[in-house]
């Protein structure tokens, strides 16, 4: 499943690459602007946590004309007279506006270094409500997301996986390579699918899948719990059925 979606995310398409300290989801991350721009796509980056020469290294000829970093990684909070970026700017009528500017031509593929930023300094309804409308088309073609889910509460998590079309949860694996993606992807007509596999990210940012992981030894849990801890479409929806539950009583 994760070389589909590297392939090319569907218009209207949210996909969500969580991480944590014990591994970054930014390798990955770049390895999708790297196929985004292969595709010939407009990609536009919102840069809260690196900066623009360290999130272009690997990325290179003439396709890296197409890629658009908005630096908010120098003045994310706009403390200076004149800031590139700010976490204020990120609402849907002045990202359309950002986008025009430089893609006129067709919708382009917006990616976010990183969501956990932003959701640090404005609340969560007001970050899920952009996302949503942005999911709608217009400027946006596709949205990429990093979330560092060890940052935040378990129900800001479980609100923005929600609005995802895919979820890719990325852990170390047994080499120093070696990195696990567990995917979770939603269809158009409901249908959830996982998928769990070993990748490596080479020097262009190509990611090679070598194999399945093996679950032999792992704790057994029960079915219905074990399949809301793994899936996170599942997990948002019974957050949000407690949350209805207590607003009854």
């Amino acid at each position: 499943m994760l070389p589909e979606l590297l392939q090319g995310t569907d218009t209207g398409g949210f996909l969500l690459i969580q991480d944590s300290v014990s591994y970054s989801g930014r390798h990955l991350l770049r390895s999708f602007i790297s196929a985004a721009l292969n595709r010939e796509d407009a990609v536009h980056v919102l840069g809260f946590e690196v900066s623009e020469e360290e999130l272009k290294d690997g990325l290179k000829g003439s396709s890296i004309q197409r890629l658009h970093f908005h630096n908010a990684y120098t003045d994310p909070l706009g403390w200076t007279d004149h800031p590139a970026f700010t976490v204020h700017q990120f609402c849907l009528e002045q990202l359309t506006h950002l986008i025009k500017q430089t893609s006129q031509h067709k919708p382009a593929t917006l990616v976010i270094d990183s969501l956990s930023w932003i959701l640090r300094h404005r609340s969560s309804p007001d970050v899920c409500k952009t996302l949503q409308q942005l999911k709608k088309g217009g400027a946006v073609r596709a949205i990429i997301g990093l979330l560092h889910t060890d940052m935040h509460q378990q129900g800001t998590v479980g609100s923005v996986c929600h609005l995802a079309t895919s979820v890719i949860t990325v852990t170390p694996g047994m080499k120093g390579d070696e990195a696990v993606a567990k995917t979770t992807k939603r269809s158009k007509s409901g249908k959830v699918t996982q998928d769990e596999v070993i990748f490596c990210i080479k020097e262009d940012l190509g990611v090679i899948v070598q194999s399945k992981p093996s679950h032999l030894g792992h704790k057994q849990t029960d079915p219905e719990e074990q399949e809301v801890q793994h899936n996170p479409f599942i997990y948002a929806s019974s957050r949000n059925k407690e949350r209805a539950q207590v607003w009854q009583d």
